[in-house]
């Protein structure tokens, strides 16, 4: 039998690790997760609004610092970051290093040609978009005032405000959740909306595990 793989989680925002602990309990509960938590990236971003040559680094060291407690695996929670999650896998290739919404992106685009892209922190629907191939129509939409009504511990107000803007996305074929922090949503959304949605934790989930039992 072999032992179950030690999972690196790197979140920027700290509502993250609760959604993908669960997601991983639901799952695959074998495996050996660790937090890492820097919730000054997300703070910085916002208030820089680039991602810079400092913040690659920044990156870099988290993901050395991953790789050096011996983990099979790093999964990066944080959905504006992509460039900084590419330095790290290129760095630690051939080591598998998952962007929050690669999985994500892949299912969605086998359930439509537009897709709704609903998210809480206005950087993600800069950064994420192009992360999807050509082919799709990606509507992106901002739930104005949730990521706050989060941080100030009210997730109802947050529920309710990522519901509401939901609604202008009915027209799409399928509505992705584009961040952890907002998982939890996702039979609110579908209910208010009629739309199949997906979300990152549990696509993540999945393909982490498809990956690593294919190279046990």
């Amino acid at each position: 039998m072999t032992k179950p793989p030690r999972i690196a989680l790197i979140h920027a925002l700290k509502h993250s690790i609760a959604p993908i602990e669960a997601a991983f309990a639901k799952a695959w509960p074998a495996a050996r997760l660790m937090n890492l938590l820097d919730d000054s990236l997300s703070a910085d971003l916002a208030r820089g609004g680039t991602l810079n040559d400092a913040m690659t680094e920044r990156f870099l060291a988290l993901g050395d610092y991953a790789a050096a407690t011996g983990a099979n695996a790093i999964l990066f929670t944080c959905s504006a970051f992509g460039p900084c999650i590419e330095a790290v896998a290129r760095a630690h290739a051939p080591m598998l290093v998952l962007k929050p919404n690669e999985a994500m992106i892949e299912r969605a685009v086998t359930m439509g040609k537009k897709i709704g892209l609903l998210s809480t922190f206005p950087p993600t629907l800069v950064s994420m978009p192009p992360e999807f191939p050509a082919s799709v129509q990606i509507v992106p939409k901002l739930a104005e005032g949730a990521l706050a009504a989060l941080d100030r511990g009210d997730r109802a107000m947050h529920d309710r405000l990522i519901v509401e803007a939901s609604k202008d996305l009915r027209d799409c074929d399928v509505i992705a959740l584009a961040q952890f922090s907002i998982a939890s949503t996702a039979p609110l959304v579908a209910e208010a909306t009629s739309r199949p949605v997906v979300t990152t934790p549990d696509s993540a989930v999945e393909k982490l595990m498809k990956l690593l039992k294919a190279k046990a």
